[in-house]
């Protein structure tokens, strides 16, 4: 890597602020929305199953019917648009189409597609609940923060939310029963900056070899 693209990583990284005040009459295309979600797409997943699926509401009147649901969270109405992540707890069922095609791109043997195929079947799919939850929400939480990164180098604003009724989100929007919400991801451009923010220091969250 070079020393200019790890200086534009670094700032990239270092501008991402959580943004809660956002300018309502940004708006950001279809086109380049797609853009930043397929970037998003290559974060890693258990097994590269990608259990992640997305819902972007752009259209104002489903973000007015959102804000309830979100605990009228002003981002809500004035962010660019409103992504759900979400997670299809029926992931494994993807594994055939994931495999095949990596096996026609030469990036797997058929012996190693079918083993891989076969351990979707056989293990995944008998987890209990929660060990497939904590599955799909690892991988989503890996994707949410790769999206937000991907968006920060494109001049947008983000800010996840965890603050919402998933029930009525599911019932409001018609999920299918086996996806689950994770997260709310507002993305537009901030009106305000960021509020300012002290992180803990490192001495205190990270330890070498053994906790102390």
């Amino acid at each position: 890597m070079s020393t200019l693209t790890q200086k534009d990583f670094l700032s990239v990284v270092r501008e991402r602020h959580s943004v809660r005040q956002y300018d309502p009459s940004v708006k950001i295309s279809r086109e380049e929305m797609q853009e930043m979600l397929t970037e998003a797409t290559s974060a890693p997943s258990s097994s590269n199953l990608q259990p992640w699926r997305f819902l972007v509401i752009d259209d104002q009147a489903l973000k007015e019917k959102l804000y309830p649901i979100a605990n009228n969270q002003a981002q809500v109405l004035d962010a660019s648009a409103v992504i759900a992540v979400l997670g299809d707890m029926e992931w494994y069922d993807k594994a055939e189409d994931i495999y095949t095609q990596s096996q026609e791109a030469g990036y797997m043997t058929e012996e190693v597609k079918q083993k891989m195929i076969a351990t979707a079947n056989q293990v995944y799919r008998h987890l209990d609940d929660s060990k497939k939850r904590s599955i799909v929400d690892i991988d989503a939480g890996l994707i949410s923060m790769q999206l937000m990164l991907i968006a920060r180098e494109k001049g947008y604003d983000t800010v996840p939310m965890g603050g919402f009724n998933r029930d009525k989100f599911k019932e409001a929007f018609n999920l299918p029963s086996n996806y689950e919400s994770i997260m709310l991801i507002a993305i537009g451009k901030a009106a305000q900056p960021a509020r300012q923010t002290v992180r803990l220091p490192l001495n205190q969250v990270a330890f070498w070899n053994e906790i102390n």
